[in-house]
Formats: C-alpha cells, structure tokens, sequence
C-alpha cells in the first residue's frame, strides 16, 4: 500500500499531468509503481511533461513521509485514480484529481451525490432553505454534497444529518482540518456519520486559492448542484459553472428582487439553470439518473424527521390553515406556536407539497390528490 500510495500522492502533486496520461497512468500493466520504475523515457511517452517525469524520477519529496503516516491512522484512507471505486462521474470530469484523502465511509462514494452551495453569509431564510432541501433529499437517498464552509454549506450538511443520512464534505484544505473552525464539530459528526474529502495533503491551510479548485470535486461528484442564495461574484456561481461544464444539472433558488444575494441565482435562471419551488423539481429532474423514482423517493415516516401528521405540532398546524390563505402571524395566534416555529415548519409542509406560498407572505393549503 505505501509504495502505490507513494506513486499516487507524487504523481497527484506533480504539475502539468494531462488527464490522459493519468488514465494511461492507471491501466498501465503492473500499475503506476511500475510505470515509473520504467524511468523518464516511459513516462514521457505516456504523455507526461518533462518535469513531472523528472520529479516523479527523482528523489522522494519531504512531505511525503508525513503524508503516509497520516495513512496508516485508522479510519483515513486514499482513493485513487486506479481504484475501481473512483465514481465515475468524477472520472469524466475535465479535470479529476489523480488522489483524494479520504475520512470516513469510503463506500458512500458509489452513493448517488448531489450538491448544495450558496452565500458563506446567507439570509435566515436561505440557511433554512438549504437545511430543509438538504433534509428532504437526504430522506429521499440521495448524497448531499457541499463544502463544510459556513453559511449555506454547513446547513446543508446539517440537514442532511437531521434527516438520519450521511453526507459528504469536500476541503480546501488538509483533510485534517476544519474550516471555518466554528464548523470542528460538525467536521466530526461527518466523519462519523458520512465522509470527508480533499485533495490537499494533510496540514494544507485552507488558502484561498484552494478553493475555487475544490469546487470542481463538489460539482463532479454530484448528478446536479442548487444554488440556495449567491451574490453576483459568488464562490458558489463557479461551482455552477463547473457542473455545467461537466454536463451536471444546475438548479437555482429565486429570490427577491431587493435581494442581492438572490441575484447570482437569477443569473443562472436567466442562463438556464432549473428554477426550483419544491423539492420534486430536483426530483423530477435528476431521480431517474440517480435510480429513484418519485413514487419510491417519498420519505418513509422517520421520528427524527418532522412530517405533517393527523397530531402534533404538524397537525395543528394544518387545521389552523384550513384551507384559507393565512399569515405567519396569524397562524402563531392559532396554534401558540411561535412565529420562527411556524416559518420553519411551513417550509417543510411547503417542500412535501402539502401547502403553497402565496404573496405577502401567505400560505394556503393544498387540496388533496385524488
């Protein structure tokens, strides 16, 4: 394992390396070691620049001591290139990474991923946005995918957490790392309970220029991407722009017009990308791809998810609505539940198609399907 981890982790860090020489790399008989033993001449032919034949060649780089150490932790792993567990949406991106740090449950890689992004500074009703869609496709089988940054990121792998699932977090940096260091704890629950991911050797601080190429891992290992909320010059707009790139589905959230970090997502409307109401519209889009069938990807009743429901709070909730249209306000007055309470809850109802939004901040209920 050291010596392929060896060949991997320099091969991944030398610079130039065209992807073609890396599948050349990884069907090579006896493997990317023996590739190299061949010397310089074999890997210029397969595609290599001059100096990543060279350092490859040439004496072992100094990080790379501590870098199979941190290997050897249990828990911590390396995917690569040549493993058959590589997803292969990500080995048909442009650019894949040639290794990848893995901790956690490596086998929620041939889970079907999708990713949430948006503002690192979101509205309270974008960060609930993102904990309520992330919730619901959790529920529904499917990977929620994001950047462990806060704002939109964290509450997205918040939810999908809420919703008993796993989720995975993508770094840009060391995958021994947590940043912002207000998400440390959430970085251990998805560890514990998902998978986290980066390219950058363990100690890498979380430059800024790591992120932006970062994004392309989020996006790749996805079958779509939802932008919740993201000002014109976003970080989140090039993960977008990735996905497209790569052939994924891109889907918005829109906003106010007085907004402005709804503007960024009205860009990619206006640009094509999907513009998303409910959760069914993801799911209509993207279940099939991912195996799921909309009949089949409705939650199952699950204690630690709230659901509408003949009793509770849900309950009350929906006889206090009746089927005239009524305001937040209102409905607290109803049913004593505070006005925060009731937001939250009305955005789940509105997200499994059991009430509608209406202008001025109404809610009507929907009439049952026959």
């Amino acid at each position: 394992m050291s010596d392929r981890a060896a060949a991997w982790l320099r091969f991944s860090l030398a610079p130039g390396i065209p992807v073609a020489a890396a599948h050349h790399a990884a069907t090579h008989p006896g493997g990317l070691e023996a590739l190299i033993d061949a010397g310089r001449g074999a890997l210029l032919s397969a595609g290599i620049p001059a100096e990543a034949a060279g350092m490859l060649t040439g004496p072992a780089p100094e990080w790379l001591p501590a870098a199979l150490d941190w290997l050897e932790i249990p828990g911590h792993d390396l995917l690569t290139f040549a493993d058959p567990d590589y997803p292969p949406l990500l080995r048909r991106a442009p650019d894949p990474p040639a290794a990848l740090f893995l901790r956690g449950d490596r086998a929620l890689l041939g889970e079907p991923h999708f990713a949430i992004v948006g503002s690192r500074n979101p509205t309270p009703q974008g960060a609930e946005n993102a904990h309520a869609f992330a919730r619901h496709l959790a529920g529904c089988g499917l990977v929620i995918c994001s950047g462990l940054a806060a704002g939109i990121d964290a509450a997205a792998h918040r939810g999908a957490l809420a919703a008993g699932a796993p989720t995975t977090a993508v770094l840009g940096c060391g995958p021994d790392r947590a940043y912002p260091a207000e998400n440390a704890q959430l970085a251990q629950r998805i560890v514990a309970n998902g998978l986290i991911v980066s390219e950058y050797l363990p100690g890498t601080r979380p430059l800024k220029q790591n992120f932006p190429r970062r994004n392309r891992i989020i996006s790749g290992l996805g079958l779509g991407v939802l932008v919740v909320e993201a000002a014109r010059r976003s970080g989140s707009l090039i993960t977008a722009r990735l996905a497209g790139d790569q052939g994924r589905e891109v889907f918005a959230i829109p906003g106010s017009i007085h907004n402005p970090l709804a503007r960024g997502c009205h860009a990619l409307i206006r640009q094509g990308a999907v513009l998303v109401e409910t959760a069914d519209d993801i799911l209509g889009e993207i279940g099939p791809l991912a195996g799921l069938s909309m009949a089949a990807t409705e939650p199952a009743a699950d204690p630690a998810r709230p659901a509408p429901a003949p009793d509770g709070d849900y309950g009350k909730l929906l006889a206090a609505l009746a089927h005239d249209p009524c305001g937040v306000d209102g409905l607290a007055a109803r049913t004593g539940l505070t006005a925060a309470e009731v937001s939250s809850m009305m955005l789940i109802l509105e997200l499994q198609g059991a009430v509608e939004s209406l202008p001025g901040g109404r809610y009507a209920r929907k009439p049952e399907r026959s």
